[in-house]
């Protein structure tokens, strides 16, 4: 007989912050998103770093009758160097383009409109919101040049006002029309009065309120890759995320390069971040830089490091100190003076290599020395298995981290294969903070995998935190897929997912309780997966090299054939190897790289673009190795069971069937490589 005995007044672990959210702006989940400006580049700082494609007039028009340049010479203030000047005649305009298909104005709210503008003259402008087909929805009047109104007139002003709208439209574009003159614009801002919580310049409503309904535990931000990809001065445009910078009045910060390829106004801040935990009940889980770029191998010298740890050791000023202390004074000019109460500071998002572990240290042991307190965060990669991931453990154990930032995506099958992957974790050591994890799609089968999951997380006694993620994804501008909660202009739709975590969060208990089972051992077989016929390519992964010695053998019969040499290069251009039409074979190859970091793709099972395996050996900066079934443009990643393999000077032999996971074992091949990796 099946049956499941619950022992309802044996405590069995304590379950404390397991569920929360992870908030990162990628898919435009600040701008365009999370964060209620309505209008796009208003401050005109848009450029090429950010995007190929950016210009400091992206998403602006102009009537045919303007004349227009973007000027840097006598700018608002020292971060927001680009202003609009504009030569007019009476009746020119500029429009906005806003987001998605344009600005959402919804009959009888109002919305609040604010410009820094320069003149000379005293002279109307109309704000309007208008469609591209000329229908009026808000429209007001604002004088400007008033000598009473300026300290010294032709300096830089701020004027407000407040539109109605009289019609809805998901389409609208901001429209300044003006009176001949000329003037200096910066700071185009249009917000919502409907925010969160009413508050001025906030947050978009419905996506905060979807987000506040969850009662998370905890929220982490502001990444995710954000954190660690860029350049490590923090003045440049494509600066690593660096938590000081984005603080003081919204028009002072700087706008910058967003690595998942837009910009960022930075709108949406730290304070900002701070805030909203606490309105939605949430801990903050901040996490910083660890002075390391993985993407890019680089780190800063050892000699500046302490001013990355003294950023550190600030943010916790800035977040618990008294309204006297230094940072602390910063938070409550900000209007804050009470604590933000923080408890938990990772350090570094999915770093892994020696030039991250060397410089974890300095940064745990400054914090713990000072704030002994607060709970730290270590980092084991973007994989649940390999060297790196090991790499990250053992640096948790050796300086006594409190807990360890794992993250990874795969099938479901894989999550379903995986449910008791942290039942013999040690849970003495370093906790397990599941910082990013998801299957691969949004349909109710993912939702119900992740279910399960979630119940062997809060069963297993070294996991501490766990978070879905991506959180958030605007449907015309998307990074990364799946997410929680998608969204258009003026539109959110709650997945499967999102309500999965929900009744978790929602629903959490203090503690799990113990339990026994009896004659549930049976097994299911979950896929069947056919011999894996077709072609197989190699193409470079960002790498030049040398590939020989291509032997295919039909390992049935033992017939064997030499293929061709070729070269690999940096344009990954794919080499087609051979059709494999046996339901048994072996691959055999040597391989020289010459420059470059990573390793090479190899698709097999090839059937079209669409229909693969594709085998990733050498990617993540020549970390990790894996497995990802292509299929109908969906990909769902297979993670090998065993140490990941680096490329790395020597001559690694692989036998795929002996460390794959088992629905990809029923595909019956066997592929060998021999990789020499010596430059």
């Amino acid at each position: 007989m099946k049956t499941i005995t619950i022992y309802q007044q044996e405590g069995y672990k304590e379950l404390g912050d397991l569920y929360g959210l992870f908030f990162e702006d990628i898919n435009h989940a600040a701008d365009g998103g999370l964060y209620g400006e309505l209008v796009q580049n208003r401050s005109f700082e848009f450029c090429e770093v950010d995007k190929p494609e950016y210009h400091s007039l992206t998403a602006w028009e102009k009537s045919d009758n303007l004349v227009w340049s973007v000027e840097t010479g006598n700018p608002l203030n020292k971060e927001n160097t680009h202003y609009l000047h504009v030569e007019a005649k009476k009746g020119s305009c500029i429009r906005n383009q806003g987001y998605n298909s344009g600005i959402y104005v919804e009959a009888g709210k109002n919305y609040d409109f604010s410009v820094y503008l320069r003149t000379t003259i005293s002279a109307k402008i109309t704000i309007a919101v208008r469609t591209d087909e000329g229908k009026l929805c808000a429209e007001a009047a604002l004088m400007v040049g008033k000598e009473k109104e300026l300290s010294d007139v032709g300096d830089w002003y701020k004027y407000e006002l407040v539109l109605t709208a009289t019609e809805t439209t998901y389409e609208g574009r901001l429209v300044l029309t003006f009176e001949e003159g000329v003037y200096d614009l910066d700071m185009v801002s249009l917000f919502p009065q409907d925010t969160f919580l009413g508050k001025k310049g906030g947050l978009r409503r419905d996506i905060a309120e979807a987000l506040q309904e969850m009662k998370p535990k905890f929220m982490r931000f502001p990444g995710g890759c954000l954190v660690h990809d860029g350049s490590l001065n923090d003045k440049d445009r494509n600066s690593m995320y660096r938590w000081r910078r984005t603080l003081g009045p919204v028009e002072e910060r700087p706008t910058w390069r967003n690595n998942w390829r837009y910009n960022q106004t930075l709108g949406l801040g730290y304070y900002e971040y701070f805030c909203f935990c606490e309105e939605i009940g949430a801990k903050p889980l901040p996490v910083l830089p660890g002075g390391f770029n993985p993407h890019k191998g680089e780190g800063v010298p050892m000699e500046d490091l302490q001013e990355w740890v003294q950023e550190a050791l600030d943010l916790v000023e800035f977040a618990n100190g008294t309204a006297d202390s230094k940072w602390g004074a910063v938070r409550a000019g900000m209007g804050h003076p009470e604590s933000f109460g923080l408890e938990y500071l990772g350090i570094g998002n999915e770093e892994i290599g020696e030039g991250f572990f060397e410089r974890y240290p300095y940064f745990h042991n400054a914090i713990r020395a000072k704030y002994p307190e607060i709970k730290l965060i270590n980092t084991a990669g973007p994989f649940s298995v390999g060297e790196g991931y090991e790499d990250g453990w053992n640096s948790a154990r050796k300086y006594g981290s409190d807990l360890v930032d794992e993250h990874y995506y795969s099938s479901p099958e894989w999550f379903l294969a995986n449910m008791h992957h942290y039942d013999d974790f040690d849970e003495k050591g370093p906790k397990v903070f599941l910082g990013g994890y998801a299957s691969w799609g949004n349909t109710f089968y993912n939702a119900l995998v992740e279910a399960a999951y979630m119940t062997h997380l809060e069963k297993a006694k070294a996991v501490a935190l766990a978070c879905y993620a991506p959180m958030l994804c605007n449907v015309d501008y998307v990074n990364w897929k799946p997410d929680m909660l998608w969204f258009d202009n003026h539109r959110i739709l709650k997945t499967p997912n999102y309500y999965v975590q929900k009744l978790f969060m929602s629903n959490q208990g203090t503690a799990e309780v113990a339990y026994s089972t009896s004659d549930l051992d049976e097994v299911i077989v979950l896929t069947d997966n056919p011999a894996l016929h077709g072609d197989i390519t190699i193409m470079g992964n960002d790498v030049e090299g040398r590939i020989w010695d291509i032997t295919f053998t039909n390992t049935a019969t033992g017939e064997s054939r030499k293929l061709p040499d070729f070269m690999v290069d940096k344009e990954n251009v794919e080499n087609y190897l051979t059709e494999a039409a046996c339901d048994n074979y072996s691959l055999e190859f040597s391989f020289k790289r010459s420059a470059g970091r990573k390793g090479l793709k190899i698709y097999f099972g090839k059937k079209d673009s669409d229909n693969s395996i594709l085998w990733e050996f050498g990617g993540w900066d020549n970390w990790d190795c894996n497995l990802t079934e292509i299929s109908m443009a969906e990909v769902q990643l297979f993670p090998i069971e065993s140490s990941m393999w680096r490329i790395w000077n020597t001559v690694c032999v692989w036998r795929f069937a002996d460390v794959i996971s088992e629905p990809l074992l029923m595909a019956k091949f066997t592929m060998i490589l021999w990789i020499d990796c010596r430059s």
